[in-house]
């Protein structure tokens, strides 16, 4: 049973939020037509902190390619040929999948991979968003710039350093 979400209330109540709501809805679009292998969680631990957790059964720190670009984070696997192909087992069942796969997380702008580490068939992915000191907002008192003094119309700027001689030139 397919389900659907309407997510025309976060449209409504993010004021500029539009892109990151675009995100959400694609991705529960996107995760309905691709596999769902392997199965993810992310998880927020602060307002600058998140965390990807991909089940990652049978797969070892060897398989893993993980890389960034453009503000896409790209995680491949491919099992190694010697230890798939195993001809001295006979599987009566094969339910753990270890077939190769390719997952992209689309991220927001300034978050960066920290950290990634593999335990317990859980591959761990720390994310880390920075926003640049440019781009924090500030708050701006009325009157608070003591050198910016305003002036009349027609007023011509006069350079006042001293010239150092004691003499106006």
């Amino acid at each position: 049973m397919m389900r659907t979400y309407d997510f025309t209330p976060l449209y409504r109540n993010f004021v500029g939020f539009d892109r990151m709501a675009n995100l959400i809805d694609a991705a529960s679009q996107s995760a309905a037509s691709q596999n769902a292998y392997p199965p993810y969680n992310v998880v927020q631990l602060s307002d600058d902190e998140y965390r990807i957790e991909l089940a990652v059964a049978g797969f070892t720190e060897g398989d893993f390619d993980i890389e960034t670009k453009d503000n896409v984070l790209t995680v491949t696997a491919s099992k190694t040929a010697a230890l798939a192909d195993n001809d001295d087992v006979q599987y009566l069942h094969r339910g753990i999948a270890e077939r190769g796969f390719e997952r992209r997380f689309q991220l927001a702008d300034h978050v960066r991979v920290e950290a990634a580490s593999l335990e317990n068939g859980l591959l761990t992915l720390s994310l880390l968003r920075e926003i640049p000191e440019a781009l924090k907002p500030r708050k701006i008192a009325i009157g608070s710039d003591t050198t910016a003094k305003p002036r009349n119309r027609g007023e011509k700027l006069i350079d006042a350093k001293p010239s150092g001689k004691g003499k106006a030139a």
